[in-house]
């Protein structure tokens, strides 16, 4: 093993001086690269780490250069490789991104399990990883990696690492919601199977959606795109049920009665699995809040009260509200000067919006092509633009994926939905101990008076 990884260091290093040493059309890649990857993490406030360094990284193992990827484009500079090195080099496309807790250190490798996806690695450094960072890897620290394969069951960190410390649940959920902003082509990077079951929650959330409310946009007031979510979520939630055999209109209670097993049965196995068997109890006791159905779906307060929200729906690119797309069509096709105004400043608003993506955009140039294009040449101050030819060239120097990302509707591992709620939970705990706190103080200080 202490060969392979030696011979590993020395290519890594190799590749790496290719890179930088590159002219010609490589080195333009590597410069467009690197600038988009460092804007958007300088939007995502990614820091504690090198962006450069990082952005090399990534562009040596995953960057694109005229349809060739820069590992072939490296194998090819290199005649006097053996073909185990170039089996091994290109085994670098399988090199990911991912958030890991170390799980114990020994003199040669680092045991870490990546928390998104649950997989365990044995992990070596390549030797460009500072010593005072690989001497602060300790059990139980979180760190934002890479890994690129060595042999089978062996992997070496390729690039910096990013130390986040010992984390609690809460810290943690957030670091996910991090990880997820910062690289979200890697946020199952070791799991595709993972990573197709999450797109093929999108599509299924598309066609449910389509088949309630009969389109792909709908527009509803607030309040009653509120209630109509209510009614789709309760519809959505029997029709899972129904595929596994279960009544949805039945409590805990009655399903227990039908498995045939006591209640003293069911928290028994219960508090086997860590929970508490009173409350397991008490649930069983209380028919009316043990229905089986999901948590509630509400929109955010600025939505309910608005008088018209639109929904776009999409089984790639998710879901999108916009409260304000009716008041866009009215004022694209007015002509007076305040609409002009208006609809100028809506038109910035977005552009800058990370949520109004590539799909919307498409859907407003086909519904008004003519007066969208009109009012980009003046917003944008390109009297020749066009609306076919230069729409997505600006949406992409405006931040915006031309490709869809893996949306937030889309379902996530049972251990990461596990996470977010007792991160929740904790929260609340929190916030309710601070506030019994504040309150015994003020009572302590108005008896002093």
């Amino acid at each position: 093993m202490g060969n392979q990884l030696a011979n590993c260091k020395t290519l890594k290093q190799a590749l790496r001086t290719f890179v930088l040493d590159a002219d010609g059309d490589l080195a333009t890649g590597l410069e467009a690269y690197s600038a988009e990857q460092l804007r958007r993490w300088s939007e995502q406030k990614l820091q504690g780490v090198s962006c450069s360094e990082l952005a090399i990284d990534m562009f040596a193992t995953e960057g694109q250069v005229n349809g060739q990827s820069v590992l072939d484009a490296f194998v090819a500079t290199q005649p006097e490789l053996s073909a185990s090195d170039r089996a091994l080099v290109k085994s670098w496309q399988d090199t990911f991104n991912g958030l890991f807790r170390v799980l114990q250190v020994t003199s040669e490798a680092y045991e870490l399990i990546n928390w998104l996806t649950e997989k365990r690695y044995w992990v070596r450094s390549n030797g460009l990883q500072s010593e005072d960072q690989l001497s602060r890897l300790a059990p139980d620290e979180i760190i934002v990696a890479r890994l690129s394969p060595v042999t089978d069951g062996n992997w070496m960190f390729s690039g910096p690492l990013l130390l986040l410390g010992k984390l609690g649940k809460p810290k943690l959920a957030v670091a996910v919601g991090n990880f997820r902003n910062w690289f979200p082509d890697h946020l199952y990077g070791d799991a595709p199977d993972l990573l197709e079951e999450a797109w093929i929650s999108v599509e299924r959330y598309h066609n449910d959606f389509v088949q309630f409310f009969g389109a792909e946009r709908v527009t509803l007031s607030g309040y009653e795109l509120n209630k109509k979510l209510k009614a789709y979520q309760e519809v959505a939630t029997q029709r899972e049920l129904e595929k596994v055999g279960l009544d949805g209109s039945q409590s805990l209670q009655d399903l227990v009665d039908q498995a045939g097993v006591s209640k003293e049965e069911i928290s028994e196995a219960a508090a086997s699995f860590g929970e508490d068997g009173r409350e397991v109890s008490r649930l069983l006791e209380n028919s009316k809040t043990t229905k089986m159905k999901m948590p509630s779906i509400n929109l955010p307060d600025e939505f309910q009260r608005a008088e018209a929200v639109t929904v776009f729906v999409h089984p790639r690119w998710g879901q999108t509200f916009l409260k304000d797309y009716q008041q866009l069509t009215q004022l694209l096709e007015a002509t007076d000067e305040d609409a002009t105004a208006k609809r100028d400043r809506l038109l910035q608003k977005y552009l800058k919006e990370e949520a109004v993506n590539v799909y919307v955009w498409r859907c407003f140039a086909e519904a008004n092509p003519e007066a969208l294009e009109t009012a980009l040449r003046r917003v944008l101050n390109r009297p020749d633009f066009s609306l076919p030819n230069d729409l997505d060239q600006v949406l992409a120097q405006s931040g915006k994926f031309l490709e869809p990302k893996l949306p937030e509707i889309a379902s996530v591992p049972v251990h990461l939905h596990n996470l977010f709620q007792e991160a929740l939970q904790e929260v609340d705990q929190g916030s309710s101990k601070k506030k019994s706190k504040g309150k015994a103080k003020r009572k302590k200080g108005f008896a002093s008076l």
